[in-house]
């Protein structure tokens, strides 16, 4: 009887220790809006059957370490807690296993975790040296759970699941299908049934490739060919045989564009060359980009498909077979295709992507000179970087498509004194404050480049593609943002901020316009395309940004949609010129759209169909 009630008080300590830290998290670390009182009964309760499942699973362990198996689970299940946490603070995220598993990313983090990191996160600890006093004391002594104690801990998680479930589902109906949303996930069933669920889902995406078969391309190049729309003539081959620089810029949003911080200039230099002779700037531009950040915009910009709704495509599915943009123009307009990146080969898995996409060499960390001096932040500064690639550019042969991804403008958003143009914001959010320093720097680092290719030689004969590769500021700064813009950074208008800078320039055109159809990252390839005059059979899920018929229209990865009429967002559908918000059915049939234009990328990818595909 006494042994019994030490169990009791034992596992009771194990457990409001666990649903304790994890609602907190909840609370302080996670944004979770609650509209309503069940969300927030779905909230307390979720936890629950997940800590009886981990209860149950420390009593598997064999005699004596039994009492050492919860102490075990509670580390494991406060790491996995925290990582979530630190993890959320920057991309406003949840982790999936795909993320998890590529730790070769880790070690090229740096400052970045570091600033990510707050000083009371030690308190998400505090529990495991009490728990680990308790475990090494006779308190603890002779304490084993028998199986039949286990059974029924593991039917009681069952048990609170099915209630979790029942409840999320009148809250949330089809809750499981809708895997991109992850925050939803969390919030109904709770940070850790969605790791069991994620890594379900993940099994499941493994079957698809050994069970696909070549009739599945069938549907998709139906669904693609229904929505393509005709390219615009007066753009083809406006650019044919000229050398291609696409330029990543990195963490750059648009809303620093033609705009200014305490009365400077954010990006002079781009504001000079959007109001040039051949370039075309299109305003309402949106990055699509999921957990692969720069990866992802990268496979999007390629591809024309999606990424995926959990970890990156260059990391998960870098075997499999793609119509790629280098490989199209390599074939089809004799060009060879470079990758220039100052960081480590192996990040993102880049080394055996671009092998995989055809580009015929990478230019890595490795053809760079790197020190002290000449680095900040995630590494080569940006103006270094395009220096240092001045001597490799020139042995080129022509024409070549070549692929630049910069780095300085990333967070934390560092830069020493010397390298400012223009002071730190004032706000009280530091992240912000140096984001339009770094965002100043990354501009000037730019003309220079523009300066010296046209030193070389190399500016006329050459088109330039340059484009945000993904956000800068997360959803975590909308206090800031929301005093810089002037005014409250609503769901709307965080989905209107993720709008990034697409500039297309051409030396020697006449053409000078701003274009203000809503596309996305998915876009890139088919206008690229048509600009070079190549013509290809390949499937694209984007449509040429030039075309008069193109449809206004970008899902992200959310599946959020943005219109020209209507933006739908966390479950909402709102005005686009006011922001009021509108019936749902107005925003329908283009969340229908969004849903499907995502369904089958993913069923491409997943079942790597385009093995199957001979175009």
């Amino acid at each position: 009887m006494i042994a019994q009630k030490k169990r009791m008080i034992l596992l009771l300590i194990f457990g409001l220790a666990i649903w304790l830290k994890t609602y907190i998290v909840y609370k302080s670390s996670f944004d979770l809006p609650m509209e309503n009182l069940l969300q927030e009964i779905i909230l307390i309760l979720n936890p629950i059957s997940s800590i009886l499942l981990l209860i149950a699973v420390s009593t598997m362990f064999k005699g004596k370490l039994q009492k050492y198996g919860l102490l075990i689970i509670d580390l494991v299940a406060t790491i996995i807690l925290y990582a979530n946490v630190v993890y959320y603070r920057f991309f406003s995220d949840f982790i999936t296993i795909p993320v998890l598993f590529q730790t070769n990313n880790m070690g090229d983090l740096g400052g970045s975790i570091f600033e990510l990191i707050q000083w009371q996160d030690i308190f998400l600890f505090i529990d495991i040296p009490i728990l680990a006093y308790l475990v090494s004391t006779k308190f603890t002594n002779k304490l084993i759970v028998r199986k039949k104690e286990t059974m029924l801990i593991f039917a009681s998680a069952l048990v609170m699941f099915a209630i979790n479930i029942g409840l999320a589902e009148m809250e949330r109906p089809q809750l499981l299908t809708r895997t991109f949303d992850r925050e939803m996930l969390v919030k109904n069933i709770g940070t850790f049934n969605y790791h069991i669920y994620d890594s379900v889902m993940q099994t499941k995406t493994r079957a698809k490739r050994a069970f696909a078969d070549s009739s599945e391309i069938t549907e998709v190049e139906n669904y693609i060919r229904g929505n393509n729309v005709p390219v615009n003539p007066n753009f083809t081959a406006k650019a044919k045989g000229k050398n291609v620089f696409v330029i990543s810029l990195e963490s750059t949003q648009n809303f620093v564009i033609n705009n200014k911080v305490d009365g400077k200039e954010i990006t002079p230099f781009l504001n000079d060359l959007i109001d040039q002779k051949g370039t075309y700037y299109f305003n309402n531009f949106y990055h699509q980009t999921g957990q692969g950040k720069t990866s992802d915009s990268e496979f999007i910009v390629d591809n024309s498909m999606y990424g995926l709704p959990s970890g990156a495509a260059f990391f998960t599915h870098a075997q499999n077979e793609y119509n790629a943009t280098p490989e199209i123009i390599k074939e089809k307009g004799g060009y060879s295709s470079y990758v220039f990146h100052a960081n480590n080969k192996s990040f993102w898995n880049r080394d055996i992507m671009y092998q995989t996409l055809g580009y015929d060499k990478y230019y890595s960390l490795k053809y760079f000179t790197t020190n002290k001096e000449n680095s900040i932040g995630w590494g080569l500064k940006d103006d270094q970087f395009y220096a240092q690639s001045m001597k490799y550019l020139t042995t080129l042969p022509e024409p070549f498509y070549a692929k630049f991804i910069t780095l300085t403008n990333h967070f934390p958003f560092t830069l020493k004194q010397e390298d400012e143009m223009i002071p730190e914001w004032t706000s009280d959010d530091g992240t912000v404050n140096r984001y339009f320093t770094t965002v100043r720097y990354e501009d000037e680092a730019l003309k220079k480049f523009f300066n010296m290719l046209k030193e070389k030689g190399m500016y006329k004969d050459s088109m330039f593609i340059i484009y945000g590769d993904h956000y800068g500021i997360s959803e975590n700064h909308n206090e800031a943002m929301g005093k810089y813009l002037g005014k409250e950074v609503t769901p709307m208008v965080s989905a209107q901020l993720q709008k990034v800078p697409f500039i297309v320039h051409i030396p020697g055109d006449e053409g000078n316009k701003t274009i203000d159809t809503v596309s996305g990252q998915v876009d890139v390839q088919p206008t690229l395309l048509n600009l070079l005059g190549i013509k290809s059979n390949n499937l694209q899920f984007g449509n040429d940004m030039f075309s008069k018929q193109k449809k206004d229209f970008a899902v992200f990865r959310d599946g959020s949609v943005i219109t020209d009429q209507y933006i739908y967002t966390e479950d909402k559908c709102y005005q686009s010129k006011d922001g009021t918000e509108a019936p749902k059915e107005k925003c329908a049939p283009y969340v229908e759209k969004g849903k499907n234009d995502l369904m089958y990328s993913d069923k491409i990818i997943y079942g790597d169909l385009l093995r199957f595909y001979n175009n």
